[in-house]
């Protein structure tokens, strides 16, 4: 019978630590311990929620606070002044809060923070920002699926999905409950609107507004988010005053300025009033056309 050279002490899996959670200045704090696997690399001053878990192979740096519950469950890079809320889970070969993948980036203090219940799948990067006490910041109850890339002073709402290799530029904005396909690309200084639905592989070089549904390569607006906003329980009034918001945008022949002068006239709904705000907020590219 063949048998390995290797012994069996060198193959068993080393065992996980119990160690005391600390608090962001260091102290331990009492009750339920954190586990944090032997062989990962966890630097005494990092601030270890109760109940989080650090798996095995995972480094995490000197000014990392880990929330309560959250789990990093194998080969997963935590450093720079990062912040990761309560009850995550952030899966293998991830690395968040590495430095900006940026020309202007010198070394500067800057924050990357995830908040509550967000779920981030294989080989995603998330990089802290550019500037002197900027933020990179991700949301509560988000999934981003492997490898989506969230780069230097993104902003990213709650409930937000983002899919297989969705990648974003420096600066780029999403709001709640985005949803954007796999392969999508958004430029920098982009905004995506709060229940938009981006297609898949779709290339974004101008704002998507609120409640649209968009895709292509250019990216075009194809009507509403008609099935997210069915099922975010909008009501029909809301629904009917944005399909006819739609209408007056693109296919009333107005440009977007004569469009923002009859839907400010014509809305009364909630979700109407915030296409109006979008629309009006400062903006680096301009609304899709």
């Amino acid at each position: 019978m063949h048998r390995s050279c290797m012994s069996d002490e060198i193959l068993q899996e080393p065992a996980p630590v119990s160690v005391a959670p600390r608090s962001p200045d260091g102290a331990a704090l009492g009750g339920r311990t954190a586990l944090v696997h032997a062989t990962a690399l966890v630097h005494p001053s990092a601030a270890i929620g109760h109940g989080a878990e650090v798996g095995p192979f995972c480094i995490v740096g000197e000014f990392v606070r880990i929330g309560e519950r959250t789990k990093l469950l194998a080969n997963v890079v935590v450093n720079g002044h990062t912040t990761i809320g309560d009850d995550c889970v952030v899966f293998p070969f991830c690395s968040i809060g590495t430095a900006s993948q940026d020309r202007k980036y010198t070394g500067e203090r800057a924050f990357t923070m995830i908040g509550d219940r967000t779920v981030v799948r294989e080989y995603c990067s998330i990089n802290r920002a550019t500037g002197e006490n900027e933020v990179t910041s991700v949301g509560d109850d988000c999934l981003l699926l492997a490898y989506v890339h969230i780069a230097h002073n993104c902003r990213i709402g709650n409930g937000v999905t983002m899919s297989n290799l969705t990648q974003l530029a420096g600066h780029v904005t999403v709001e709640d409950f985005a949803n954007i396909g796999g392969t999508a690309a958004a430029h920098q200084f982009v905004r995506i609107g709060t229940y938009a639905m981006v297609g898949g592989a779709t290339k974004l070089t101008r704002d998507v507004p609120p409640f649209f549904l968009v895709e292509g390569n250019p990216a075009q607006v194809y009507g509403l988010n008609s099935v997210g906003l069915r099922r975010a329980q909008f009501s029909p009034e809301a629904i009917s005053e944005l399909k006819e918001c739609y209408k007056i945008m693109y296919r009333s022949g107005r440009n977007i300025s004569q469009a923002l002068g009859e839907l400010k006239r014509l809305v009364q709904t909630d979700a109407g009033r915030r296409l109006v705000a979008f629309i009006e907020a400062p903006s680096e590219r301009g609304i899709l056309k």
